[in-house]
């Protein structure tokens, strides 16, 4: 997003009446007062931050919903996508490289991706409290870019997971940080779309389905024992051509909008000029009303966490004092140290059971395949296609759920598609025939996605924006150790077997009862 380099506007800005003068010229007590509609608002410790964060709420309801933010639903959603993307040609990708390779260690591609995106989560999620989103967001891709076109030139197994985990690494951080932009700059009434948004995850394993049903079945070797680079290109395929998709995407992330840091960033930052610059640029350029002046927010006081108060930028990023200080913001109250747990529980359970299932489905569904008569690896990623395009519509459902609020809000889409994930889950060891078998993993593809989607986007929204990106680095962080914990399950068991299945519907009945007791329900009320 350009923003202008003019000084601020201190008598006004774009188009006020008297009412938003009103509402803009509240005093600190008010203000405190009148953010009821915020979601932490009685769990706020710092109360000018409080009282200032309920003015910028105020005034990005007051601009409303722009083209700006289709812009960012986009751009923010590719990241969702390339997530996803790397997460599974990996395991697509594993069966035919590791014939080509034969490696000792067959899972270690999984673990692999899942410490790359571990490691990218903590180093992309942390440092955005600390320098901000827009870094992250403009070279993210690009890293994941360059090491996903390089993976499909390696020469070995083990040159291979170093290429994969260093592209993970670049994708790690985007579900850490699209969730975050995006949310900041939403309006309340628009808070749904961060659970649509998920859709763009579905997307992203699409994608990878239609990269390994166009190239494994014919440029894949046989036969282990006559496999070779010369016969056996099809995976290399699939990273070249993946790579050079995430390399148009990030192009497209820092040509389409230059995007500038969240105005709530700058709040906690106390940067209150430049978030008032922000705001008003954004209103000027959709010709939309913005009250809000710099004056208004400088009457309200100094925050606790000023920028000036504490060390320079250098040596924040490498002090523990300043991790310790953004995880410390996340169990400031009671209720909030109760929600930060259950959520980290609740990514904690995911990451195990999304991988045991997901991760490993060309397993199952090769193993079915030959039961039901149908062995060839068209078939098997003809219904692995099949499978993810279901996953793009669970996010539109659980989104419109979010959105009209008829099923208890986030918590209650969360319950309802956890528990109906699991009774497919238990379905799904009853599959006696082929049409059945990818039946009942579509509908497993479509509903896991209802719980996915909304988890996605209730995670940021209950965290303060302070510490918003260690809190959700942290969460997202656990679920890629429970991936990692899922490959080595996965090397010492049988995953064609149902015992996993029967685990993953123990896992979604536990979350479904997690989700019925988080503290918080973000539905008609507003982020901090």
């Amino acid at each position: 997003m350009d923003v202008e380099q003019n000084p601020i506007v201190m008598d006004g800005a774009v188009g006020k009446d008297e009412k938003s003068n009103t509402a803009r010229s509240l005093s600190k007590t008010e203000a405190i007062e009148h953010s009821e509609h915020d979601l932490l608002h009685e769990e706020n410790v710092d109360t000018v931050l409080a009282a200032k964060m309920t003015l910028i709420n105020d005034t990005i309801d007051e601009i409303g919903f722009t083209p700006h933010h289709w812009k960012l639903f986009c751009l923010n959603g590719f990241g969702y996508a390339v997530d996803s993307l790397i997460l599974l040609i990996q395991s697509i990708t594993a069966g035919p490289a590791g014939m080509e390779f034969q490696p000792g260690f067959k899972t270690g591609l999984t673990i692999a991706v899942y410490v790359g995106m571990l490691v990218g989560a903590i180093f992309w999620g942390f440092s955005a409290d600390i320098i901000g989103r827009r870094f992250a967001f403009n070279f993210s891709l690009l890293v994941s870019a360059i090491f996903t076109i390089v993976a499909g030139a390696s020469p070995s197994w083990i040159t291979l997971g170093l290429f994969v985990c260093l592209s993970a690494f670049g994708a790690g951080g985007n579900l850490v940080l699209d969730t975050t932009v995006f949310l900041e700059y939403l309006p309340g009434k628009q808070q749904w779309l961060l659970t649509l948004m998920a859709a763009w995850w579905g997307l992203g394993q699409l994608i990878a389905g239609i990269l390994a049903w166009g190239y494994l079945p014919h440029y894949s070797c046989a036969d282990a024992s006559d496999c070779s680079r010369a016969n056996n290109q099809g995976w290399r395929y699939i990273w070249y051509t993946a790579g050079t998709l995430v390399f148009v995407l990030s192009i497209l992330r820092v040509t389409i909008v230059r995007l500038d840091e969240t105005p709530k960033f700058l709040l906690t930052q106390g940067k209150d000029e430049h978030a008032v610059r922000v705001l008003q640029t954004i209103a000027k350029r959709y010709n939309r009303p913005c009250s809000l002046t710099l004056e208004h927010l400088q009457a309200l006081g100094q925050t606790q966490n000023h920028s000036t108060t504490r060390a320079g930028l250098s040596q924040r990023l490498f002090s523990p004092r300043e991790v310790s200080f953004h995880f410390r913001g996340l169990f400031a109250t009671r209720r909030m140290s109760l929600s930060t747990l259950l959520v980290w529980s609740s990514w904690l359970l995911i990451g195990l059971a999304y991988p045991l299932f997901n991760v490993f489905l060309p397993t199952y569904l090769a193993s079915r395949g030959a039961n039901f008569g149908q062995p060839s690896a068209y078939i098997t990623w003809r219904n692995y296609t099949l499978n993810n395009t279901s996953s793009i519509f669970g996010p539109v459902l659980a989104g419109f759920m979010c959105r009209s609020g008829w099923f208890w809000g986030r918590r209650g889409t969360m319950i309802i598609g956890a528990i109906i994930t699991m009774v497919f889950f238990f379905c799904y060891t009853q599959v006696r025939t082929a049409s059945e078998n990818v039946g009942f993993t579509c509908a497993i593809s479509f509903c896991v996605n209802v719980y996915y989607g909304t988890l996605y986007a209730y995670t940021p929204e209950v965290f303060p924006s302070a510490h918003r990106g260690t809190g959700n680095g942290a969460a997202i962080g656990f679920n890629r150790i429970m991936g990692i914990v899922s490959a080595v399950v996965a090397a010492f068991a049988n995953t064609e077997t149902a015992v996993p299945i029967y685990i993953c519907a123990a896992l979604y009945l536990l979350m479904a009862i997690i989700a019925a007791v988080f503290p918080f329900e973000p539905f008609g009320r507003r982020s901090s």
